[in-house]
């Protein structure tokens, strides 16, 4: 039994696992997009480094674009097996897996119109539909036999929407049973609208996100009101305009969550609120559609107010013109827009209108890639060019990591806690290497034998 790393490998990006069995059945673990500006990975997309046609499954952690983005791409190339998904991720992968075909056409055809060279986008609109007619929806907490002697099961991760970690039960040709764990991206644990991770099963080996390893976020107690305060100082004594990138599921619904509870206590001043992204409008009703995966802090929220994604000032954008009608706004108004790392999308249009005006507030809630604006923002730049144009940062920008959706390093270490005398060893995937090294430290004083951060291409014996 063998694993090999083909992406998020010191990384924190383009999630894939292959496990090959003793008897050649390959399952595939995530296949997601690579996503950032690394000279080294651009061809990573392109290519696999298996064939897709040898592929027998594919189990897929949750939706998020990086860990399920390049799987169209994997159906056209050849790839026939079934798809395993909970059933919150196969509603929301519907509508990732379009947009992000969508943006695929379109940056094709940018570079068409600015390049003497032709080049083809990595899949388009009409491989989703044969790609969504090959998953299968599954339950948390119940095995589902893949083969004789293979069986997966599900648990709540509490990263978004449906999001599982994953355990693969294999009983080898010796009588053996090897049990694999792997952790998908792990959540945080009070969060809003989503239930708390649930915890692997006893493993024989983990394979471990790490995107957090090093550090411990900001304790959610203090969010509400400090967030409550940023949006005063801008929007009320200021009278400025505060521009929220964010990712279009989870997040967006987490914000607009956190808005409504404000405005149902009566201390949101009144300001308009636009969430200008139809992938987090079309996010948002699969979100209620799904309400299995509500904590019970929400369900008995829902008992006053029955719609926790809606209210009198808030305001849901769809078309370009009314996106475009944001830009002369007077007066303060809360933005909420994709994309997260302003890198696309409307996000990085009111970045270009926003960044320059003093009143205004960029409010970072989210992981950005080095080298997107986001990740520059992060990284203190003066200001930068957008659409050939260079822009001066007048703007305040605030950055609250305790919205992240990814565990930190103390609560990773507490959802593997318990696996140290099963475990023989964990590969840290999904994180960069100066935070895997932190996080492997750590690891070790809990007392985990081996931790390794695998290079990309590595493969393992288990």
């Amino acid at each position: 039994m063998k694993v090999q790393f083909c992406g998020a490998a010191r990384e924190v990006t383009g999630s894939a696992h292959l496990i090959t069995l003793d008897d050649g059945y390959r399952i595939l673990l995530d296949c997601g997009l690579y996503q950032g500006r690394n000279e080294e990975m651009e061809n990573f997309n392109q290519h696999f480094p298996f064939d897709p046609a040898s592929i027998d499954a594919l189990v897929l952690s949750h939706a998020h674009i990086d860990h399920s983005g390049r799987i169209p791409k994997l159906v056209r190339d050849g790839f026939r097996g079934s798809i395993y998904a909970t059933h919150a991720t196969r509603s929301l992968c519907a509508i990732l897996l379009l947009d992000s075909a969508f943006i695929q056409e379109k940056d094709a055809e940018y570079y068409n119109r600015k390049n003497n060279d032709r080049r083809e986008p990595l899949y388009v609109r009409a491989d989703v539909k044969p790609t969504m007619e090959r998953f299968v929806g599954l339950p948390y907490g119940e095995w589902m036999e893949l083969k004789s002697g293979v069986e997966l099961q599900f648990r709540d991760a509490g990263h978004i929407l449906g999001s599982a970690s994953v355990t693969l039960r294999v009983k080898r040709s010796d009588g053996r049973t090897t049990t694999l764990g792997f952790t998908g991206d792990v959540g945080r644990p009070d969060r809003p609208i989503l239930r708390d991770p649930h915890k692997l099963p006893d493993c024989d080996y983990i394979i471990s996100e790490s995107t957090y390893g090093d550090r411990e976020h900001e304790s959610p107690p203090n969010e509400l009101s400090r967030f409550l305060g940023i949006i005063r100082s801008t929007c009320v004594k200021k009278r400025g305009k505060l521009l929220i990138p964010a990712f279009s599921v989870g997040r967006t619904q987490e914000i607009v969550y956190m808005l409504d509870q404000l405005e149902s206590s009566g201390k949101l001043p009144r300001i308009p609120v636009f969430v200008d992204s139809p992938l987090a409008v079309n996010a948002t009703t699969v979100f209620g559609s799904h309400p299995e995966c509500y904590d019970a802090d929400l369900q008995t929220y829902m008992l006053t107010d029955d719609n926790p994604f809606g209210f009198n000032d808030l305001t849901y954008t769809q078309s370009v013109e009314e996106s475009k009608a944001l830009n002369y706004l007077d007066g303060p108004a809360i933005i909420i827009s994709a994309s997260g790392m302003m890198n696309a999308g409307r996000s990085k249009h009111h970045l270009a209108n926003t960044m320059g005006d003093p009143k205004n507030t960029i409010f970072i809630v989210g992981y950005c890639a080095p080298g997107t604006p986001g990740g520059k923002l992060r990284d203190g730049v003066e200001g930068m060019k957008l659409y050939g144009q260079y822009h001066t940062l007048r703007a305040d920008v605030v950055i609250m990591d305790s919205f992240s959706a990814h565990a930190d390093r103390s609560e990773l270490i507490n959802f593997l806690n318990g696996q140290q005398d099963s475990c023989k060893k964990i590969f840290l995937v999904h994180g960069t290497l100066d935070r895997m090294e932190a996080f492997g430290e750590g690891l070790t004083r809990a007392g985990f034998r081996k931790v390794t951060a695998p290079k990309l291409g590595d493969e393992v014996e288990l």
